[in-house]
């Protein structure tokens, strides 16, 4: 896999708009089948910047249902936040 299909997008909440500012961390979503390591790489070498640590969580798509008696599931999809050197940031505009 190259380094557009392990990383998929950041994620920009408010939760994580403040773990950048206060921990240096950003939220990002893998591939599932991507380990901490191709992580790294890969967003070492997407946005240029040094990365200290990578924790990573799997997390379940929730139960939709719109106006039909069968539920839906949204995908299920993998969670990374990403400890950055400090002084280095991910610009995200």
């Amino acid at each position: 896999m190259n380094v557009f299909d392990l990383i998929k997008t950041v994620r920009v909440t408010e939760k994580g708009t403040l773990q950048s500012h206060t921990h240096n961390q950003y939220t990002v979503v893998a591939d599932r089948r991507a380990n901490k390591i191709q992580i790294r790489k890969a967003i070492q070498e997407l946005f240029k910047v040094k990365v200290i640590d990578v924790n990573t969580m799997n997390v379940r798509g929730k139960l939709r249902r719109k106006r039909t008696a069968q539920a839906g599931k949204a995908p299920d999809w993998k969670k990374a936040i990403v400890t950055l050197k400090k002084g280095d940031k991910i610009n995200l505009t």
